[in-house]
């Protein structure tokens, strides 16, 4: 969690308007000590604006679960400086449409 951002804002999640840190780091808190994700993975970067402090880019996320399954989604992230780490300040699950129309599906 220490390369999250505690103002961290996740849209696209099916039910669910928005989700923030809390939200997030209950879920981790359930899933990673019980060992429910096996391995996670980004891959198919698609650079959309950088800065000196801000980094805009889509990429294909691919979690694997200790049941032997794979979820595949195409996710929008946000990066931002904050002091001297980077930490993720957005992430925005894409709808299909437009992941097939960015080349990640």
């Amino acid at each position: 969690m220490a390369m999250i951002s505690p103002q961290v804002m996740v849209f696209g999640v099916p039910g669910f308007e928005s989700l923030g840190y809390d939200d997030w780091y209950k879920q981790c808190e359930h899933e990673f000590p019980q060992g429910l994700i096996t391995g996670l993975e980004y891959s198919q970067p698609k650079l959309r604006t950088a800065g000196e402090r801000d980094i805009l880019f889509k990429s294909l996320e691919t979690t694997r679960t200790s049941d032997g399954g794979t979820l595949v989604q195409a996710v929008e992230m946000l990066l931002q400086l904050d002091g001297e780490s980077w930490k993720l300040k957005q992430l925005r699950m894409l709808p299909e449409d437009e992941a097939l129309h960015d080349g990640l599906l």
